[in-house]
Order: structure tokens, then C-alpha cells, then sequence
């Protein structure tokens, strides 16, 4: 018989596994934190972003268009980095059993999500740039 591990089996908080832990009142309050500030901060920004696309894709003439389409993708890049954070954020509480068997409490920043979103940021405010600039030289 194949035995499958579920992410949720390597992970143990207090020798519990992940999805069988329970969490202190402190842990929770913890974790409810971290969900509003950190979650809610992409779901509102993709949010903005997503309704500043359909101001520009709504009042403005087609020649705008493509800048309302860039702040939709923005918004979905967002919201991905967001998801990609969640995942992240939900290892922090646990130690992980490694291959070895021996459990391992690891720190993780967040810098590789904050990598990911300011490069994500560069490149939709350069293209953004662009796409404003063309609009410039098409009207003259």
C-alpha cells in the first residue's frame, strides 16, 4: 500500500498535527491579526484595483482601454501574491517533521512575497508608463 502524506501530517503545533491542533485564545487572536492585516490588505487593494479598471474601461474613450485592462491584470497579480501569501502564513504557527523525523521550527519572513509583489508593482507601473506615453505620442 502507498501511503500519502498530507501537508497537513508534517506540520504539529504542540505534538498535534496541523489539522487536528488547538489553538490557544492568544494563538487565535494571533492568527486573526495577521488575517486582517495581511489578507484583507490584498483583497482590498486587488479590490481597488479591479474597480479603478472599470472606472477608466467605463468613462473613458477605447484609446484608454488598455490601461484599464493593465490595472485588471494588476488586480488578479494582487490577488494572486495574496493567495501566495496565505499559503505562506499558514506554516508559521507549526514545526515541520522533516525527512529525518525530526521536528524543526522554522522562521519565515515574509521577503520572497514582498519581492514578488514589488516586482509585480515595477513592471505594471513601467508598463503603465508606456502605455501612457503612447497615448501622448498618438495625440500629437
Amino acid at each position: 500500500m502507498f501511503s500519502t502524506r498530507h501537508v497537513e501530517d508534517t506540520f504539529r503545533n504542540r505534538a498535534q498535527r496541523a489539522r487536528s491542533v488547538r489553538l490557544t485564545d492568544a494563538e487565535i487572536v494571533e492568527i486573526r491579526a495577521a488575517q486582517r492585516t495581511f489578507e484583507g490588505s490584498y483583497i482590498r487593494t486587488s479590490l481597488s484595483q479591479f474597480s479603478f479598471a472599470l472606472v477608466v474601461l467605463k468613462i473613458f474613450t477605447s484609446e484608454f482601454y488598455s490601461i484599464g485592462a493593465l490595472f485588471a491584470v494588476y488586480g488578479i497579480a494582487v490577488l494572486l501574491v495574496g493567495a501566495y501569501r496565505r499559503y505562506q502564513g499558514n506554516k508559521q504557527f507549526f514545526s515541520e517533521i522533516g525527512d529525518d523525523g525530526l521536528h524543526r521550527k522554522k522562521f519565515r519572513t515574509s521577503g520572497n512575497v514582498v519581492i514578488v509583489l514589488t516586482s509585480v508593482s515595477v513592471v505594471a507601473y513601467a508598463v503603465l508608463l508606456w502605455l501612457t506615453l503612447r497615448l501622448e505620442s498618438n495625440n500629437t
